[in-house]
């Protein structure tokens, strides 16, 4: 791999910064201690900071020559709400907290290219390290558009990174278009009328209506969609009932959407409910229903995806760059960003080794072998979207 050797100099330092955050994992919009780090972080190197921008967010401004063009690189932050099970020494210090999707590694990766970047300065414009909060559920990467980020620190392109074991280490994957899903959400009451389970015929049983419902949502998927389409749609909660011998008033399901295109968000809300508004009538019972948009599909841009590409090559070589499994029916609000400018989303793998076990597992670690490649990409790619010519 084509990495420079000064930041192999710094992989023990960005390392040890990246496991303090681990065992100190802050859940969205609660990542003081985080934002202070990294604040505290590119002051040091001179770099300006503005803090405050979706609540936690952190963006830190490095200009170099005379060129006016600009590139957001951002990280994100947050930790998810749930125990570590890991037992090495950077471990978890915070009952209910862990970082187990990454965000740690991409915060210190990016961290080690504001530190590269500014001793080497290898560019002519303006770099916004984008340290958002709140990814996981929460929607920081919105909140932070909607405080204004592009307004305040306008770029002509804005890029993300996430690692994603079962990719080797030194490799790469992107795709132009779409390549994270919607993440939709969906709450259903099925009002019934109650009654003894003796004597069904004088009641609405909303548990049976919620079988019914249960089995024809799945027709939305395998008979009004193109089968070459990439959508979910899946119950994962049912609640009812109290006793065996009591047909219940009421049941509640809710669930889970993936589409990888707002027309097919659109498709599958309407189809949702003329299902279940149908089944309903059709037995009597009244529906309750709530679609709840989360994010918006991940959406790359065509140049963008070609340039980082070009730069993950550059390290790697063509054949480590590839578009294996994507894309992804995962949401990510980095998503928010891209409607508001152009730019790409890629994957860095994070391997098979120790903590190599996928993302939001109690055993997962970030792998540090693969901070100097990360390092080396963001470098890269200011380097050639801002290059000195």
């Amino acid at each position: 791999m084509n990495i420079d050797s000064r930041i192999h100099a710094i992989h023990s330092e960005i390392t040890a910064i990246r496991r303090d955050i681990h065992a100190h994992p802050e859940p969205g919009f609660k990542e003081t201690r985080t934002a202070d780090l990294v604040a505290a972080d590119l002051e040091k190197l001179g770099i300006a900071v503005h803090r405050g921008l979706g609540r936690t967010g952190v963006v830190g401004s490095l200009k170099c020559g005379s060129s006016d063009r600009a590139v957001g690189l951002r990280a994100d932050m947050d930790c998810l709400v749930m125990d570590e099970l890991n037992t090495f020494a950077h471990k978890s210090t915070v009952d209910g907290c862990m970082h187990a999707c990454g965000h740690d590694g991409h915060t210190a990766m990016l961290l080690g290219a504001a530190r590269h970047l500014a001793e080497t300065r290898n560019f002519s414009g303006t770099v916004h390290f984008i340290f958002q909060p709140a990814e996981e559920s929460y929607g920081g990467g919105r909140e932070m558009v909607n405080d204004g980020l592009f307004d305040l620190f306008p770029v002509d392109a804005v890029y993300g990174m996430h690692n994603m074991p079962g990719y080797p280490v030194g490799e790469f994957a992107i795709v132009p278009g779409p390549i994270m899903a919607s993440s939709d959400r969906f709450y259903l009451t099925i009002l019934g009328v109650g009654g003894h389970g003796a004597w069904p015929h004088q009641a609405v049983d909303p548990v049976f209506v919620a079988g019914e419902i249960i089995v024809a949502l799945q027709s939305i998927v395998s008979r009004t969609i193109d089968p070459m389409e990439s959508v979910v749609v899946g119950v994962s909660q049912v609640h009812a009932g109290s006793a065996v011998n009591v047909i219940p008033d009421e049941a509640r399901l809710s669930g889970t959407v993936r589409t990888l295109s707002a027309t097919m968000q659109d498709h599958v809300e309407t189809r949702m409910r003329q299902v279940i508004e149908g089944i309903c009538q059709a037995h009597g019972a009244k529906a309750d229903f709530t679609f709840e948009r989360g994010y918006p599909p991940t959406v790359n841009h065509e140049a963008q995806t070609r340039l980082c590409s070009a730069v993950a090559a550059g390290l790697v070589g063509e054949q480590n760059v590839v578009s294996r499994g994507l894309p992804q029916l995962g949401g990510e609000d980095f998503s928010y960003m891209l409607l508001e400018r152009p730019g790409a989303y890629i994957f860095i793998g994070n391997g098979d080794g120790d903590g190599g076990c996928m993302v939001h597992n109690p055993h997962y670690d970030f792998n540090d072998d693969i901070i100097p490649l990360g390092i080396a990409y963001w470098t890269q790619l200011v380097e050639t979207e801002l290059a000195n010519n």
